[in-house]
């Protein structure tokens, strides 16, 4: 397969220098074994691009990944379950907080969170299958 024009559009790896939110756990955005950071895409990647991080998640924890904080945007954090026969399950259990209620999320799904609204702890508690997660927003960097 030879090069194209277009070879920019499409996103092929996480980002190597990514600079992580004060918000951010201080592990280098990842903790061994328990995920993998996939993609990743925003304005320094892509002049003009919004941001979304992919990840996968293999193992359960009480490590908080995102503490509390909010954005002067929307953003939507979606979690997939991998079981063919269950799509729905999540095989799994994700703690996440909005405002000041503590959500346990064990279906497929995708939140959406307003901009100014106060959320996480993001913690993974429970991995049975692995779990597809990525996290958007229409702003070109996450911050």
């Amino acid at each position: 397969m030879g090069e194209s024009k277009y070879d920019k559009y499409i996103i092929k790896g996480p980002k190597t220098n990514l600079k992580l939110a004060p918000y951010r756990i201080r592990t280098e955005d990842f903790v061994p074994g328990m995920e993998t950071r996939l993609l990743h895409l925003d304005e320094e990647v892509l002049k003009g691009a919004f941001y979304l991080s992919c990840f996968w998640f293999w193992k359960g924890s009480d490590v908080v990944l995102v503490e509390t904080h909010t954005h002067d945007f929307d953003e939507v954090l979606t979690f997939i379950g991998t079981d063919p026969d269950a799509p729905y399950d999540l095989c799994g259990e994700i703690e996440f907080w909005m405002e000041d209620e503590k959500l346990s999320i064990t279906r497929s799904c995708s939140v959406f969170v307003p901009k100014g609204m106060k959320h996480c702890p993001f913690i993974v508690r429970r991995v049975d299958r692995p779990i597809f997660h990525f996290t958007t927003g229409p702003k070109g960097m996450y911050r």
